[in-house]
């Protein structure tokens, strides 16, 4: 049992180590070539701080088969890392977190919001209407898949936008400035680390197989809490640093645009799970997570257009206690569901 426990910390602590230098890596090839904040956040160093989900993913379907265990695994993660947007409130100097960033931090919450609904309805329909999927993966993922592409590219669009009229008014200012490295290395040591939690990543699988069999709990509660905690690690590692450097944009552009390919994982995860369309194997238990994550984001929309300008007492804005509440309910009825 503490073997388990042991193997469990060094993996989050590689994941941890990795993660971080994964998106400092990402962020300097990011800059290098010229895109914007916005477009970082979202998709370069979300899907860098996501190779966790990626790689435990891959294990669990392909050396462990355990597809409840993965899916379980990148609903979690998305509660965690809303729920990491109230710490980084907490940790903000000064107003709430979400009044001092920009509008495009409201569209990729409905695109992913979207996205999510799409995962949530492919797990209920799947054992409702007879399942239809292409070379064994279920049209859900392609619609998932989808889906997360043309977000993508409304979101490249919407930052195209903003960088023009920031260049045409001059207050075109870049955040993080790398001069004495160049994009060779940067790529180089992306890479390297990139590995180390591919390897990390395939490995918290087989941990959180041999925790479900010890705790004797679902193995979507054990994705859902344990294995969503440890894979969300680089997310909240490099958003933290990027408030501390006042990078505000990007330190929630990460949480969010995390959630977004988090779901786009699934089609990944379907096409290397060869038994069956991956949604044939998950428990409906999944949906409860994904009702959770959904008011989480409601929440995120709420703060996004109020903008509170003042914080409660305890050093959280309204819509941050909001977040916690509904975490912890969540995370409580996850255990019930999962020891049942």
């Amino acid at each position: 049992m503490i073997l388990v426990w042991i193997k469990f910390a060094i993996c989050a602590g590689l994941i941890l180590f990795s993660g971080k230098r994964v998106a400092k890596y990402g962020d300097i090839i990011a800059e290098k070539t010229g895109l914007g904040g916005l477009w970082i956040g979202v998709v370069l160093v979300a899907i860098a701080t996501s190779l966790p989900e990626i790689f435990t993913g891959i294990g669990s379907v392909v050396f462990v088969d355990a597809p409840d265990l993965t899916v379980g695994n990148l609903f979690g993660a998305n509660t965690y890392n809303l729920f990491n947007i109230a710490l980084l409130d907490f940790l903000n100097k000064g107003g709430p977190l979400l009044s001092a960033v920009s509008p495009g931090q409201l569209l990729t919450a409905g695109l992913s919001l979207v996205v999510l609904l799409i995962a949530c309805a492919g797990i209920f329909l799947s054992l409702k209407l007879p399942q239809l999927s292409i070379i064994n993966i279920s049209l859900y993922s392609f619609l998932i898949l989808a889906a997360y592409l043309v977000s993508v590219r409304i979101i490249f669009r919407f930052e195209n936008s903003q960088q023009k009229e920031l260049k045409e008014k001059g207050n075109n200012e870049t955040v993080f400035k790398y001069d004495g490295i160049s994009l060779k290395k940067a790529v180089i040591y992306y890479c390297i680390f990139a590995c180390l939690i591919a390897v990390a990543g395939i490995w918290l699988a087989y941990i959180g197989g041999e925790l479900a069999q010890i705790l004797g709990m679902g193995k979507n509660f054990i994705g859902n809490i344990f294995l969503g905690l440890a894979t969300t690690l680089p997310e909240i590692t490099v958003s933290i640093a990027a408030l501390r450097l006042g990078a505000k944009e990007m330190a929630v552009a990460n949480m969010l645009g995390s959630n977004l390919f988090n779901m786009a994982i699934i089609f990944i995860n379907d096409l290397f799970y060869r038994k069956a369309p991956i949604f044939l194997a998950i428990s409906q238990q999944n949906i409860f997570t994904g009702f959770t994550v959904a008011l989480m984001t409601i929440v995120i929309f709420a703060g996004l257009i109020l903008k509170p300008r003042k914080k409660t007492r305890l050093g959280l804005s309204s819509y941050a206690l909001w977040l916690v509440v509904i975490f912890i309910i969540g995370a409580y009825v996850s255990f019930i569901l999962g020891i049942r």
